[in-house]
């Protein structure tokens, strides 16, 4: 599948990642333009099963994405609205989207992502951020609104209540290993290292079958709301939905028939058998 005709960023495809680059001068602004273009985006990729993992990365020296274009909210109404008739702001609906692809999504972050910046690399589903380079903020509080993106409630799922709070209300910068401490980031790499290991990361994730990947990340998202009862249950319900679309079971089977489940040296080598396996189809 062709992904062209984007204004704010490039696709690139390779061995079942695709590489997405924002480069949308002068700033990577997160206006209208790139949240019709993320639609686009995840209409192709809600489609394809080639494609396995989706790197987000920009190629702005100094940001990832910037925060979102002011012109969103500055003629916004005034007049507060009743609970019931609240409906989704556009940039909620894009980036739950992005939360809900089928893929697995890295934010591979070596600049500046503040606001819905952040808010956009909190929808993905991992995040390595670049020491010296990246920076994050949520500013909102402090323009007299609040995060309205997904950041106060993704981030409070990610960190915990008194985390994401010090992290909201004090709208101050904080740097990749801040990051990685506080747990909005997997990991803070050095910048010579950043690109080598998402994209080791990336590759291998995407030797595994699209669909056992899609039940790992449902499972793992509709857990956190859930009781563990109901949330084991949702975990009995993707173990069948990937047994019906994958090799699993000839995968078993050819571990049952050849033994392997019992030699000490294959439970020693689990790291790389895993990758081997893939060729049982």
């Amino acid at each position: 599948m062709p992904y062209d005709d984007f204004t704010t960023f490039n696709v690139t495809t390779q061995g079942g990642v695709a590489w997405v680059t924002f480069d949308y001068p002068p700033v990577n602004i997160q206006g209208l333009p790139m949240l019709a273009d993320l639609n686009k985006l995840a209409y192709e990729l809600e489609q394809d099963r080639d494609v396995k993992v989706v790197v987000f990365k920009s190629a702005h020296p100094e940001i990832f994405v910037a925060h979102a274009d002011t012109n969103f909210l500055k003629d916004m109404s005034t007049t507060a609205v009743a609970r019931e008739d609240v409906e989704l702001l556009d940039l909620q609906v894009t980036l739950d989207r992005i939360s809900k692809l089928p893929q697995a999504t890295i934010a591979q972050i070596e600049g500046f992502a503040r606001g819905g910046g952040h808010e956009f690399a909190l929808a993905c589903d991992m995040r390595f951020a670049a020491r010296g380079k990246a920076k994050f903020m949520q500013m909102e509080v402090g323009m007299g609104i609040l995060p309205c993106g997904g950041g106060a409630s993704r981030m409070a799922r990610q960190v915990g209540l008194g985390r994401a709070l010090e992290i909201v209300l004090g709208a101050e910068d904080f740097d990749a290993d801040k990051a990685e401490a506080y747990g909005t980031i997997n990991k803070a790499l050095d910048a010579n290292e950043i690109a080598d290991h998402v994209a080791a990361l990336a590759n291998r994730i995407a030797q595994f079958p699209a669909d056992s990947i899609q039940a790992c990340k449902a499972t793992v998202y509709t857990s956190i709301d859930l009781p563990i009862a109901e949330a084991l249950k949702e975990e009995a319900y993707w173990l069948y939905q990937s047994m019906s679309k994958t090799p699993a079971q000839k995968r078993f089977q050819y571990a049952d028939d050849n033994g392997a489940q019992f030699d000490m040296d294959n439970q020693r080598a689990w790291n790389d058998l895993v990758i081997g396996i893939q060729d049982v189809r």
